[in-house]
């Protein structure tokens, strides 16, 4: 098939580089330049782990994806994941209901990668930890980090040394549709491109500039941080592992340091609706107010780091927090992939698969959890570490 794909960000070049692989002539295109600077996929570092409470599906595929991460790092001669741990901490035990909890029965019936903390080692080995009052929860060592903007740069290049051709400077106008067929899209106000199947992997962009989707996915934004410790030691990655902190409630997140000397933290919670060219696109003083409570209670070697960047990531929701990959059953030739509801880029390694197999119409027992939706209306509990609020 001739395949258009829409969007270069992680969904994307997984895509054309699986399509590819199996034979499709692939285009891959994108406003440019890339990483494309608001997109979510271009950022210092995304979560790799499996703890997914009682999720069977994600905790298989994020399990699978680990080991494909090591695989990539061989392959691409370049650290793109860094295997330093993640820590899910809570103030009280844990009991059945709880995200860590769940997570961590799933893991001893599955694999054991997780193991529940110990209180008295916990503070010794992790000594960022020693002054606030987290003391349960789950160390997962088979996790970590992926640095996200640099992986979607090293793969859109090897998407292109397979032969996709990468096209750049292309702004998407509207879907060419004939009936109820897609043909191609229109891009940069009249230019023309056909293609057999069309496949949308733009994100949070999706519910704007296709407006029919907005009944399924909303675009969130989300504050993110960067700390520059006076006092680094604490905070190196064999002692600071990737974190969530009491997850389920607070929704924050973070990160060792980087080669740049920066902490990042983050909120992975409800986040504020915005589109992606939103002039509210910029983090609050409230935001800000926040975090420096959290940190302030949480990392005293943290309360006064200067804060050297901040952005606001987007996430695209949708309903139940589940990816959103599936042919649209009212225009043949359409496939939207999106969806990633702020936990995606873990599952680079096998998006690309799920992805190509529904744009081949191929079985594959995950996109039914994928599938085409409309039927799910919001609720409360999404993904095992967010919250969400319902919205109309």
């Amino acid at each position: 098939m001739n395949v258009l794909i829409v969007g270069a960000g992680i969904n994307g070049v997984t895509a054309a580089i699986a399509l590819r692989q199996r034979g499709h002539a692939v285009r891959l295109i994108d406003p440019g330049p890339l990483p494309h600077p608001g997109a979510a996929s271009t950022d210092i570092s995304k979560a790799v782990r499996s703890t997914y409470g009682s999720d069977e599906d994600y905790t298989e595929l994020a399990e699978r994806s680990v080991r494909m991460w090591r695989s990539w790092n061989t392959q691409f001669g370049q650290t793109l994941y860094h295997e330093v741990g993640m820590l899910f901490v809570r103030r009280t035990p844990m009991k059945p209901g709880d995200f860590e909890y769940e997570s961590f029965q799933l893991s001893n019936r599955r694999s054991g990668r997780l193991e529940e903390l110990d209180q008295k080692n916990f503070r010794k080995h992790f000594p960022a930890w020693s002054k606030n009052d987290f003391a349960y929860g789950v160390f997962e060592r088979e996790a970590g980090y992926a640095e996200s903007g640099v992986a979607v740069s090293v793969l859109a290049a090897h998407a292109k040394d397979l032969g996709v051709e990468l096209g750049q400077g292309c702004n998407f106008s509207r879907l060419d549709e004939s009936g109820s067929k897609i043909c191609g899209v229109i891009v940069n106000g009249n230019d023309r491109i056909a293609a057999d199947v069309v496949v949308m992997t733009t994100g949070a962009w999706t519910p704007y500039i296709l407006p029919f989707t907005r009944k399924f996915f909303r675009a969130t934004g989300h504050a993110v941080f960067h700390f520059k410790p006076v006092n680094p030691a604490p905070f190196a990655p064999d002692r600071f592992p990737v974190f969530g902190a009491d997850i389920s409630t607070t929704g924050y997140y973070g990160f060792p340091l980087n080669r740049d000397g920066v902490v990042k933290i983050a909120n992975h919670g409800p986040g504020r609706e915005m589109s992606p060219d939103s002039p509210e696109r910029h983090v609050t003083a409230e935001e800000e107010a926040r975090i420096r409570d959290f940190v302030r209670q949480t990392f005293p070697g943290l309360a006064d780091a200067p804060i050297v960047f901040t952005r606001i990531c987007l996430y695209c929701d949708t309903h139940d927090g589940h990816f959103w990959i599936a042919r649209d059953p009212d225009r043949a030739g359409l496939v939207i992939a999106t969806g990633d509801s702020g936990h995606g880029f873990k599952f680079a390694p096998v998006l690309g698969d799920i992805i190509a197999d529904a744009v081949e119409e191929k079985d594959n027992p995950v996109l039914k959890k994928f599938r085409w939706r409309p039927e799910i209306r919001p609720g409360v509990e999404k993904e095992g570490a967010r919250y969400l609020q319902e919205w109309l």
